[in-house]
């Protein structure tokens, strides 16, 4: 079996870029995809737009060229398309990276990674390199409530399109940007929307052009809102939650807490959205040794990426641990670069 000189563990935004730095720079690489190109922005609501400009997208030196001053998912998917088309990138998609582990060259001198995959139609493979680049994002993995129900039919992780809940009763968990666009796009296709957050009021990070949308619409009661609430269970046609007791709040995006006295509140569903926030797969890095810190988060250093496994780097989204927003495509874009940078001086040395 040959020893690639790096595997690319996700075809997300910073992954391309450390194949486009590998390609120019003559590296032995492939790139390794569980989903689709960029399967996280792929999954977004196909009417999303971005909270930033088009230039801010950019890798590989490509242009990204749009007539809006924030661009859509649909320009984007179309955008890193032409990315991969242009420099011709080695990617195999649909095959999820089950474990990556360490063994000794047959030479003895050099430590080699075994990757193990299995594809989406159940065919395993096994491939080896030099080095691992982990830029795995975090999209694809919900952080769980962990209660009863969760696990049902009509409950969801991932919200696409508000047509199906016309006339429906819906209720949304999270106080975020999801949270926040799904409620509003499923009000105004005539859903009966409840908005259920564990905090006092909305997060600060929601889009300066959703915000005051949500906050109207709560305010006048076309969505209702639930703070400083927390769900205990969900049922077939319900959701039970349980206010803190921390009481009713004045203010924009304060009003409609529940269940003052901290009694349970029933709340009628037909379809749930758990829109709660996502995380890297912790349970890949880890068993690949890569230790974590208090935050969940790779130790690694800074200035190379390196965790504390040598040969083994972290890109993008995957650093972020439970911190996710402090990671984005405008600065998890460079990551990869600079990581191939590191690699190429080692394997010409």
């Amino acid at each position: 079996m040959s020893v690639r000189d790096l595997v690319i563990i996700g075809a997300g935004p910073s992954g391309l870029s450390a194949a486009i730095a590998a390609k120019q720079r003559g590296l032995d690489y492939q790139v390794i995809e569980q989903g689709t190109l960029v399967n996280s922005i792929y999954r977004f609501p196909p009417q999303m737009v971005f909270f930033t400009t088009p230039e801010l997208l950019e890798i590989g030196g490509l242009p990204f060229i749009s007539p809006y001053e924030k661009p859509t998912r649909h320009e984007a998917l179309k955008y890193y398309r032409k990315v991969v088309d242009t420099y011709d990138l080695q990617i195999a998609f649909e095959e999820k990276v089950l474990s990556v582990s360490a063994e000794e060259s047959s030479a003895g001198a050099d430590t080699a990674f075994i990757v193990e995959t299995r594809s989406a139609r159940g065919v395993g493979r096994v491939r080896e390199a030099r080095h691992i680049v982990f830029a795995i994002g975090y999209y694809d993995r919900p952080n769980l409530l962990n209660v009863a129900g969760e696990d049902l039919p009509h409950v969801h992780h991932f919200y696409s399109e508000p047509h199906p809940y016309y006339r429906q009763r819906v209720v949304v968990v999270g106080g975020g940007n999801s949270a926040a666009e799904a409620s509003l796009e499923m009000y105004r296709a005539g859903a009966h929307v409840t908005l259920v957050h564990r905090a006092p009021e909305l997060k600060s990070t929601i889009k300066y052009w959703v915000r005051p949308d949500i906050e109207n619409r709560i305010r006048e009661g076309s969505v209702a809102a639930r703070f400083n609430t927390c769900v205990k269970e969900i049922r077939p046609h319900s959701v039970i939650v349980r206010s803190s007791g921390a009481g009713e709040a004045g203010g924009a995006g304060r009003a409609g807490d529940a269940g003052r006295s901290g009694e349970p509140e029933e709340i009628p569903a037909d379809a749930v959205f758990l829109l709660t926030g996502y995380r890297a797969d912790s349970q890949l890095l880890m068993a690949a040794g890569v230790r974590l810190n208090d935050r969940d988060a790779p130790i690694h250093n800074p200035e190379t990426f390196e965790t504390n496994v040598p040969g083994v780097f972290v890109a993008g989204g995957a650093i972020a641990g439970v911190d996710t927003g402090t990671i984005f495509i405008e600065n998890g874009r460079f990551h990869g670069e600079k990581i191939v940078e590191v690699i190429a001086a080692r394997l010409s040395a």
